[in-house]
């Protein structure tokens, strides 16, 4: 049986977030397009844009080495023909100990089989 374009982009971000939890950089790279665009979080109200799998490695480098205990829980997941949307809750522990979280969505662009397109979104 043929997995519906869809459920094929929901199970690749699935396994994106399953990388990202366990703070695999390679593992999340395999994953994303050579030219893929990652608009991260940060700085508000507007962020920085990162392209290109290099550019991006380096983001998540300099992330988890500064949240070493990350941890986002897809909430809600559904898509919609070449998108995924994923509401999420990111869990952490500051510089002071303290545990954090705050909730957010992202929306990822699918296509020939990898994430081209990463774009996060953080209430707050």
């Amino acid at each position: 049986m043929k997995m519906s374009k869809i459920e094929t982009a929901i199970r690749l971000v699935i396994e994106f977030n399953q990388a990202f939890n366990r703070h695999d950089i390679a593992g999340m790279l395999r994953l994303l397009s050579d030219a893929c665009v990652f608009e991260g979080t940060y700085p508000t109200p507007t962020s920085d844009v990162y392209t290109g799998k290099e550019a991006i490695s380096r983001y998540w480098q300099a992330y988890f080495r500064e949240s070493p205990q990350v941890h986002m829980e897809i909430e809600e997941i559904f898509g919609l023909g070449f998108r995924c949307v994923t509401r999420w809750r990111c869990d952490w522990v500051d510089e002071k100990g303290t545990a954090r979280s705050v909730r957010g969505a992202d929306i990822f662009q699918i296509k020939s089989g990898v994430i081209c397109e990463k774009l996060s979104y953080m209430k707050g």
